[in-house]
C-alpha cells in the first residue's frame, strides 16, 4: 500500500500529528482537539486498517507503519512536526523522532518496552477486546447514546469513561472491531516489536502515563534513560487513553514541549518545561542529555495551504 492514510486537517499554526492508539481510530482525540487546533495546524491521522485507512499489504511492523506515516505528510506538504501520540502511537512517534521528522513529541504510554509476561497478557486482553468488538459490535452505537454505555464500552481504557463523548466510543468500535488485518498488526507492531535507535533522538520528548493505566504496566518510564533529554510526567487521574480523561493538562503538555523545541538552542539544550508558568503537574524526572551528533532545529514551517 502506497496511499497515503487518512487524515482530517484543521487548525491554523506550526503542523501538529495526532497518532492514536491500536483499537482505536482518530476519534480518541476529540476532547482536546478544538483546543489544540486554537494554536497547531492539526493533522488527526488513522493509522493503517483504523477508520478510513486502508491496511498495509506489507508486513505491518512499525516501521512500516511510520514510513506510511511519512508519505502522509509529504502529500500534505509537511516537513517536521509536532506531535501527540497514545499506545501505539505515541511508539510510531518516537520512531519519527528517531528519524528526525520530529520538532517534540509527547509520548503518552508508548508500546514497545514491556517485557515478554506483560506482552502476554497485552495480547490476550488486545484479543478478547478483537472478540468481544466483533460479537458486540451491533451495541456499540446504542450504547454510545448515554453515559452508563459509554463507561461500559471505555473503562479499560478511561480513568472517567463516563466523560467521554460518543465519538469515543465509536471510536473503539471503529478499532478494535471493524479495523482491517488487526492479528497481523496486532503481532508485528506491539507484540514482537523492540525499540532501536532511541538515542538518536534530538528533539524535546515528553513521556507520559496516567496514573489508573493499567495496560501499560511500566514501560513508560523504560524510555527515560534511552531517549537523550527526555522527561517523564505521571498524569493524575488518568488511564491509557486519557485525552477526555484530563484534556486541559494533555493540551498544556503538548504547548510547553512545543514551546521547549522552539527554545532549543545550537548546543542542544533545553529549558525546563517545569519552570513554565501554570504548570500544576509533578516536576518531570529527566534523562541525561546525550548528543546524538545532529544538530536541533525548528525544521520548516508548514506550506500555506
Amino acid at each position: 500500500m502506497t496511499a497515503p492514510l487518512s487524515v482530517v486537517r484543521s487548525g491554523q499554526g506550526e503542523p501538529l500529528l495526532l497518532l492514536h492508539g491500536w483499537g482505536s481510530s482518530r476519534r480518541d482525540f476529540t476532547a482536546v482537539l478544538p483546543a489544540l487546533a486554537e494554536r497547531f495546524d492539526v493533522l488527526n491521522v488513522e493509522l493503517p486498517g483504523a477508520g478510513r485507512s486502508p491496511h498495509l499489504e506489507v508486513r505491518p511492523t512499525v516501521a512500516a507503519i511510520t514510513d506510511a506515516v511519512e508519505r502522509t505528510l509529504a502529500a500534505e506538504d509537511v516537513g517536521r512536526v509536532h506531535v501527540l501520540g497514545n499506545s501505539l502511537g505515541a511508539r510510531v512517534a518516537l520512531e519519527l523522532a528517531r528519524r528526525g521528522r520530529a520538532r517534540s513529541v509527547v509520548a503518552i504510554a508508548p508500546s514497545g518496552l514491556n517485557i515478554w509476561p506483560e506482552r502476554v497478557l497485552q495480547g490476550a486482553g488486545m484479543a478478547i477486546a478483537r472478540v468481544v468488538g466483533r460479537v458486540a459490535a451491533p451495541l456499540i452505537e446504542p450504547l454510545s447514546r448515554s453515559r452508563w454505555g459509554r463507561t461500559a464500552l471505555l473503562l479499560p481504557l478511561k480513568a472517567r469513561p463516563w466523560s467521554t463523548s460518543r465519538e469515543e466510543a465509536i471510536g473503539a468500535r471503529e478499532g478494535f472491531a471493524d479495523s482491517r488485518d488487526y492479528w497481523r498488526s496486532l503481532f508485528w507492531a506491539l507484540l514482537v516489536d523492540v525499540p532501536r535507535g532511541m538515542d538518536r533522538i534530538d528533539c524535546p520528548v515528553l513521556l507520559v502515563q496516567g496514573t489508573a493505566d493499567w495496560i501499560a504496566s511500566g514501560q513508560t518510564v523504560r524510555y527515560l534513560p534511552l531517549v537523550p533529554r527526555s522527561r517523564f510526567r505521571p498524569l493524575l487521574a488518568a488511564g491509557h487513553s486519557p485525552m477526555s480523561d484530563r484534556p486541559q493538562t494533555i493540551v498544556r503538555l503538548v504547548e510547553q514541549t512545543a514551546r521547549r523545541a522552539a527554545q532549543t538552542d545550537d548546543a542542544g539544550t533545553a529549558p525546563d518545561e517545569a519552570d513554565q508558568p501554570g504548570a500544576t503537574e509533578p516536576r518531570a524526572a529527566t534523562a541525561p542529555l546525550r548528543r546524538s551528533g545532529r544538530r536541533s532545529g525548528t525544521g520548516p514551517s508548514p506550506s500555506p495551504r
